[in-house]
C-alpha cells in the first residue's frame, strides 16, 4: 500500500476523519479517538494493535514500538512493505475498531444519531405492532 491508498482505506470507515498535526503527520481519527498516523515527510505509519500483535510485530524488520504511545501497544512501520497489504488492511481496521469502542459516543456524526434514532422508533414501532397482534 501506499500513502494514498493507506489514507483512502482509513477514510473509508465509519466516521472516519483526517487532521495534519505535528507538522507532517496525518493522523486518522474516529469520533476525536485517534487510530493511526501517517508521516508525509518521512513516510511512516503508526497505529494501536493488541498487546499479542504488538509483540509478534515489533520482533519483525522495520517494525518498532511507538514512541510515546509505545507503552499502549501502538507500532510504527518504519516502511510500508514492512508487511504485506491485506495484513496492513486488517491491522488498520483493527486499529479502527479498538479506537471506535473507546470513542465517546456523544460525538456521534448528526446523520449517525438520527439513524440510530429512527432505528430506535422503528424496533420500538415493531414491538408495540407484536403486542397489538398478541392482545
Amino acid at each position: 500500500m501506499n500513502v494514498d491508498s493507506i489514507r483512502a482505506y482509513c477514510l473509508s470507515f465509519p466516521e472516519a476523519t483526517e487532521k495534519l498535526q505535528w507538522g507532517d503527520a496525518l493522523c486518522f481519527k474516529v469520533r476525536a479517538k485517534m487510530f493511526a498516523v501517517l508521516g508525509l515527510d518521512r513516510v511512516r505509519l503508526t497505529f494501536k494493535c493488541t498487546p499479542e500483535t504488538f509483540a509478534e510485530l515489533i520482533e519483525r524488520q522495520h517494525i518498532r514500538p511507538s514512541p510515546y504511545l509505545g507503552r499502549h501497544n501502538w507500532v510504527v512501520l518504519d516502511q510500508l512493505d514492512a508487511v504485506r497489504n491485506d495484513e496492513l488492511r486488517d491491522l488498520l481496521r483493527q486499529s479502527y475498531e479498538m479506537a471506535a469502542a473507546k470513542a465517546p459516543q456523544a460525538m456521534r456524526s448528526k446523520n449517525a444519531r438520527k439513524s440510530a434514532k429512527k432505528k430506535a422508533v422503528q424496533v420500538w414501532a415493531r414491538k408495540a405492532r407484536s403486542r397489538g397482534k398478541k392482545n
